[in-house]
């Protein structure tokens, strides 16, 4: 007889008590009232849980609706912390606050370049890692020092045409003196077009699941639909309570160590509010669904880099009662181009649906030693040369490598760009993958 700790809804039910102290100090009290370090724990565990909920409904969700579908809701739900903070310091902005929209962009980009300087290296890391163990299909072996690679679904091909657009009209956002109307026009509407596009595939691609998504995707669709609600649902609630706690326990943790409030808003934070996400796509890649746990990243990636930058400049007009353009220093334009050129490489990586471990280890060493030269040195690097001057560096690096690898793999761009407009104007069948 089977025990009832191996019945496959225990996990739901582990994840929901790691989120009790958390849902009982939110009803109850008040994160001020049990202190910063009680605060970090039960709203860190409370996220770990979430993460679990999350990723589980997102995989019984596939037997209903296109699998990129339910990717884009598991990613847009993970990364809602990463919107409400950002849309704080957007509000603070438009109430008056000195600096705030600085805050906001540095955010917002602080979010995307971890993204993919720890999010898409480090899950290329670790399924390439895990696939020893895991037989994971997705993860080619060759010879060569570095040279084993993920391999990606081409279906993404997509969501590299308009990750790309959306990139490059960021390169732009700083020369309209701040995020206004038509960045609103241009990037809420590419994503639009996006979930448009990918709406229209067919449900379940015959995947095999294990765990609490085999169990759900195997009850009649009365009890599967409610508990896929459910489950996004309550992870959402979780993520949406438990995040901004979470960050700023952290935040204040740093503070008493001496770390700035800047650099802690800009890096500290949006770790912190990116963890659902980091934890979701570690999960995927541990079951052996690297394929699903990169779609999972890639999508995320392109609802940060449009929905994101986009609605900054609305909730600002909304604080302020009137129509405005949200500004900011010359420093953060340097962000944004950073951002953006961070992400022409990634994209220039990608392009030809695999990713080595030379080219992860690439990622994350410019992402960490930029982030670490800019700590270390935070205000003025030597006479003459400022925390600017190496985000434009860094800047210049980025983009001359993006560039060399677009021409070497030019047949590559062709080729993405041809599945893309296959998946475009497809009647809901995705591009031939060969």
């Amino acid at each position: 007889m089977s025990s009832p700790l191996r019945h496959p809804l225990m996990g739901v039910v582990v994840a929901v008590l790691l989120s009790v102290p958390w849902v009982v100090v939110y009803a109850v009290s008040s994160p001020e009232a049990i202190g910063t370090v009680p605060t970090v724990a039960v709203s860190g565990l409370s996220v770990l849980g979430a993460s679990f909920l999350l990723a589980w409904g997102a995989e019984t969700a596939e037997k209903d609706v296109p699998r990129a579908f339910a990717i884009a809701v598991l990613a847009i739900l993970a990364v809602a912390p990463e919107y409400a903070v950002d849309a704080f310091y957007a509000w603070q902005a438009g109430q008056g606050r000195v600096g705030a929209g600085d805050l906001a962009v540095a955010n917002m980009t602080g979010a995307n370049r971890i993204l993919i300087g720890l999010g898409w290296s480090g899950i290329a890391l670790f399924s390439i890692y895990r696939a020893t163990r895991s037989g994971d299909a997705a993860v080619e072996h060759n010879d060569g020092i570095l040279a084993d690679a993920v391999v990606l679904d081409r279906d993404i091909a997509t969501e590299i045409l308009f990750l790309m657009l959306a990139t490059l009209w960021a390169f732009f956002v700083p020369l309209g003196g701040g995020i206004d109307t038509l960045d609103l026009v241009v990037l809420v509407g590419l994503y639009v077009v996006y979930i448009g596009i990918i709406i229209r595939g067919g449900a379940d691609d015959g995947e095999v699941h294990v765990g609490v998504p085999a169990y759900l995707q195997k009850t009649p669709a009365n009890v599967r639909i409610p508990s896929i609600f459910a489950l996004f649902g309550y992870s959402g609630f979780l993520i949406f309570t438990a995040v901004e706690p979470f960050a700023h326990g952290l935040e204040n943790i740093g503070l008493q160590y001496g770390i700035p409030e800047f650099f802690m808003i800009q890096w500290v934070a949006p770790l912190a509010s990116e963890s659902p996400e980091l934890i979701v796509t570690a999960y995927l890649v541990n079951k052996a669904r690297t394929t699903a746990a990169f779609n999972a990243l890639i999508s995320s990636k392109l609802n940060q880099w449009t929905l994101l930058i986009g609605t900054l400049g609305v909730v600002f007009s909304i604080s302020q009662g009137a129509y405005g353009v949200l500004e900011f220093s010359f420093k953060q334009s340097a962000e944004i181009w950073l951002t953006a050129a961070q992400s022409f490489f990634a994209l220039a990586i990608l392009i030809n649906f695999r990713i080595t471990v030379r080219e992860a280890v690439v990622l994350l060493v410019l992402f960490v030693s930029q982030v670490g030269i800019e700590f270390l040195l935070i205000d003025t690097i030597s006479v003459g040369f400022t925390a600017t001057d190496l985000l434009l560096a860094y800047t210049a690096v980025y983009l001359l490598l993006g560039s060399a690898m677009f021409v070497a793999r030019f047949d590559n761009v062709r080729h993405v760009g041809s599945l893309a407009k296959t998946n475009v104007f497809a009647d809901g069948q995705p591009a031939d993958s060969d």
